[in-house]
This record gives structure tokens, C-alpha cells and sequence, in this order.
């Protein structure tokens, strides 16, 4: 008689609680567990420029938090825990006593996410459209062997960016812009 192995969903303290590896990423959907190679340095490269470029106008004029890759509980009951390469807070969204020590509890307001070589296009843009039903208001795809961005405001309103573009973050960061151009130097 063979025997069945019950598997559970994984939760996002389990994942928080996972052992670093050295090497490997991981993120939760819907409880599974999904883990990819690390990024390459051109893509770290292009997120450190996003986070550059991003945090001194943040900081400057208390708009509220930049992050590097942080995780972020999207659901829980099965939970959903991803990591954009570059997040933006809001200040009013910011607790007085700073950002958990764990994932913070739903979307950011701007995610930003850069496609690396082992990505799919159609993966990316699945992954912006859950980036905006689960409450993002603004979600940056930043495609280096394209040189593009796409600007996701909703499922209806994305517009690519070439190099020689500005890109801008509107109301949710404003007074913010760079050419796109910047990100890929």
C-alpha cells in the first residue's frame, strides 16, 4: 500500500523563518513556496539605481519609505508573501514605531520589479497585475534588454517608456522623475 504525503500550505512566518541558503530567493503563493535563482548583477544593479535615485527625493521631502527587495504579505489563509526589487511607502501608511521587523501587511504603494533572464515577459506582467489588485497604486517593470519601462497605473492604463522617455511617479511620489535612460547607466 503506498502511503500519501500530506503537504500544507506554507506560511509566511515559515518562510520569514527559513534558513538563508546563500543563494537562493523565495516567495510564497497562495502557500507554495516558490524559489528562484539569484538575480544577476545587472539587475541588481538597475534596483540599487532605482532605490538611488528614489530615496534622496523621499527622504527630502517625508514622503514616506524606500525599499531594497522586501517582502510583502499580499494574503493570508493561504498566504502570499512577494518581494519587488524596489518598493515605495507611503508616509501615512508608515506606523510611528517604523516598519515591522517582518513582511509588511499588504501592498506598497509603488512596486518595482525588473525583469531578469530567467523571467518571462508574460510572468512580469501577471505579476504587476497582482501587484495592483492586491493595492499597489503604481507598479514600475523595468526591462533592460529592451530599455523600457512599463507603467502600470491599473489593468487598463500601462504605457511603455523608451530610454529617451521621463519617467515620473504622478501623485504617489510627487515631484519625482529621472529619464529612463538613468536606470540602465
Amino acid at each position: 500500500m503506498a502511503s500519501e504525503v500530506q503537504t500544507r500550505p506554507m506560511t509566511a512566518d515559515e518562510l520569514f523563518d527559513l534558513p538563508d541558503d546563500g543563494f537562493h530567493r523565495h516567495e510564497l503563493v497562495r502557500g507554495e513556496l516558490i524559489t528562484m535563482p539569484p538575480p544577476g548583477a545587472q539587475h541588481g544593479g538597475i534596483a540599487a539605481t532605482v532605490v538611488e535615485l528614489l530615496a534622496p527625493h523621499v527622504r527630502k521631502q517625508r514622503l514616506g519609505k524606500v525599499l531594497g527587495e522586501s517582502g510583502f504579505r499580499l494574503e493570508t489563509g493561504p498566504d502570499t508573501v512577494r518581494g519587488p526589487d524596489a518598493a515605495f511607502i507611503a508616509r501615512e501608511r508608515v506606523p510611528a514605531d517604523g516598519l515591522p521587523e517582518k513582511y509588511w501587511p499588504g501592498a506598497p504603494d509603488l512596486a518595482v520589479e525588473v525583469v531578469s533572464p530567467s523571467d518571462t515577459y508574460d510572468d512580469v506582467h501577471e505579476k504587476a497585475l497582482d501587484w495592483l489588485a492586491f493595492g499597489a497604486r503604481l507598479v514600475w517593470v523595468i526591462a533592460p534588454r529592451r530599455r523600457t519601462v512599463a507603467v502600470y497605473r491599473s489593468p487598463d492604463d500601462i504605457v511603455v517608456l523608451s530610454a529617451d522617455a521621463t519617467l515620473d511617479a504622478g501623485d504617489v511620489i510627487p515631484g519625482w522623475s529621472a529619464r529612463v535612460a538613468e536606470l540602465f547607466e
